[in-house]
């Protein structure tokens, strides 16, 4: 993941609202940062769970955006793979209330270090759950104060709310592709 200031200089949080990145980049005061996606794995899982959340929408109560930037601190934007919302949450342009749950798929390049000081960051703006997902190893973790955690379960729940992605499921329509 790079992360470097454009040019040799750094930018305002304005510009870099007012710029059109591809693929969407994240900031950090001033700082451009690039993510990590577009590889296959990434791109069905995203798509996939989208596309479980939109099914579900009325039963879980939720629904589900992709690449959708989340203001986190007055200088400080991400861009989740996929973030998950109560029906009813405030409509924002940037989303600057926490969603309910945050999704980061794990590329190759991204590290384990990195996924857990990103949960951290999601966890202290607010978000109730994170979720990480490493293709790579067919795992899931999940986000906590002190880091990430491995799902042991073989779910992907919400507690108080019906729910539930089976990890499993996940990486077998996976593998059929």
């Amino acid at each position: 993941m790079a992360t470097q200031p454009i040019g040799d200089r750094f930018i305002s949080v304005e510009e870099y609202l007012s710029t059109g990145y591809e693929p969407d980049c994240e900031y950090d005061d001033g700082v451009i940062v690039e993510r990590n996606l577009g590889e296959f794995e990434h791109s069905f899982l995203q798509i996939f769970l989208g596309t479980i959340l939109t099914n579900n929408m009325d039963q879980w109560g939720v629904f589900g955006l992709t690449e959708q930037r989340v203001q986190i601190k007055p200088r400080r934007f991400l861009v989740p793979d996929v973030c998950v919302l109560r029906l009813g949450s405030p409509r924002e342009k940037i989303l600057t209330h926490p969603p309910l749950v945050a999704i980061e798929i794990m590329s190759p390049e991204d590290t384990i270090r990195r996924a857990s000081a990103k949960a951290v960051e999601y966890l202290e703006f607010g978000v109730e759950h994170v979720w990480v997902i490493d293709p790579s190893a067919r795992v899931a973790y999940r986000g906590t104060a002190s880091g990430l955690e491995l799902i042991s379960s073989g779910e992907l729940t919400v507690p108080g709310t019906p729910i539930l992605v089976r990890i499993s499921e996940l990486f077998e329509k996976l593998d059929r592709m």
